[in-house]
């Protein structure tokens, strides 16, 4: 092969878009500084729940609104968590080039989400008749750091809604090419890890 060649193959389409099996890509590393980035203003954002708590005093949540019921908190929980495991069990698959398997765990996963985000508005259906984001700094705080949660959840579901899409159509994936997997799957985890904290501050913690 020639040196003319040589270079040819080396940037050529198929070259340029195959995935290796080994390291860490540009778009993995992309991910994580997302991730990073995201998990600092949560971070922000309970810490800012936690100090005005702790300023404010008992009782809280003040101005006479009750604590938050956890019923439906616990419900949602128990749907967001798991969906996690449809999605590994996508991604190992796709790891073995099983499409069938990337298809039915980010079908699962993105029903698991788009009930928590229903569940959520029922959430917000009854705690908009006691008090709102106006209200005061508690209002404030919550609705900020539960609506910033559903955020995330709807960007992680169009991501996995252009991930399926993409499968159904035959998209290129297989067991060295997964990369736009495991970058949705690492944002996935990461959705439902902060659910968790914002399950303990809000809805748990006032009971302490």
């Amino acid at each position: 092969m020639s040196a003319r060649e040589g270079i040819a193959a080396a940037t050529g389409t198929e070259a340029l878009t195959t995935e290796l099996p080994v390291g860490r890509s540009t778009g993995w590393w992309g991910m994580v500084l997302v991730v990073a980035t995201e998990a600092i203003l949560f971070a922000c954002l309970l810490g800012s729940y936690y100090y005005l708590r702790f300023q404010y005093g008992s009782p809280w949540p003040p101005g006479g609104i009750r604590e938050p019921t956890l019923l439906r908190p616990l419900v949602m929980t128990a749907v967001l968590l798991p969906s996690s495991l449809p999605m590994i069990w996508a991604e190992h698959g796709i790891r073995h080039g099983q499409r069938w398997r990337l298809r039915s765990g980010l079908a699962a996963t993105l029903l698991l989400g788009a009930t928590f985000l229903t569940l959520l508005a029922t959430e917000y259906a009854q705690t908009l008749r006691e008090f709102t984001m106006t209200t005061d700094a508690y209002g404030s705080l919550f609705y900020l750091i539960t609506g910033f949660h559903g955020l995330h959840v709807l960007v992680g579901l169009t991501m996995i809604c252009w991930l399926l899409a993409a499968s159904l159509r035959g998209g290129t994936f297989g067991a060295y090419r997964h990369d736009r997997v495991r970058n949705v799957a690492i944002y996935w985890h990461f959705v439902d890890i902060v659910w968790a904290a914002i399950l303990f501050t809000v809805y748990l913690s006032p009971r302490l």
